[in-house]
């Protein structure tokens, strides 16, 4: 059996049990991922491939004892926080850091792909982008943790390491920033309403 055909659950069952094709599966489903999340996270983007392969080395030697996550995504997502953290700290970048909330997201968002080809609703996504890219990091990492890799709040607040109500808080007040900047352009406004949906 195909391990396309899985929801992450089986496949990572399937893991668990020694399947190296569902093993294979994972990888490549949330490598991409990973990366483009890790490479948020630190300017020093050769170490983000070494830290993802890492962590999936991990799993594979670990996989008898590793329960399923309730959500693999985010499991996954705060194991390569975590590994970028320690490998940052064990390496001396950091100084006076310590704390895994201190890495500074810094991922430029993309709204939309680049299937557009008007040419106002190009440049409205660029302003919207712009915007976006000017928010605090964690208030940027809340938003692109909620509405691109659909994580819920609970799930966010344990990869960011706070607390759920921190987590609505940082949301809100992005979102109220947002519509604040946005309020004067009704496009804008309309763009940043499908961003969030």
């Amino acid at each position: 059996m195909k391990p396309a055909g899985h929801h992450d659950p089986e496949l990572w069952n399937l893991l668990m049990d020694g399947d190296e094709e569902a093993y294979s599966g994972l990888f490549q489903k949330y490598y991409p991922v990973l990366i483009s999340y890790g490479k948020s996270l630190t300017s020093r983007h050769v170490l983000v491939p070494d830290c993802v392969q890492e962590v999936f080395i991990e799993i594979w030697i670990y996989r008898k004892s590793l329960a399923v996550p309730s959500s693999v995504r985010a499991y996954l997502l705060s194991s390569i926080r975590k590994r970028i953290a320690r490998r940052l700290e064990r390496d001396h970048v950091f100084r006076n850091t310590r704390e895994l909330a201190d890495l500074e997201f810094s991922a430029s968002f993309t709204v939309l792909d680049e299937m557009i080809t008007d040419e106002e609703t190009r440049s409205q996504v660029y302003q919207l982008n712009k915007l976006l890219n000017q928010l605090p990091g964690r208030q940027k990492e809340a938003l692109y943790l909620r509405y691109h890799q659909e994580l819920d709040i609970d799930q966010i607040a344990e990869l960011m390491q706070i607390n759920p109500q921190s987590v609505s808080n940082l949301l809100h007040r992005a979102i109220k920033h947002l519509k604040m900047l946005t309020g004067e352009f009704p496009a804008l406004l309309l763009l940043l309403s499908t961003f969030l949906s």
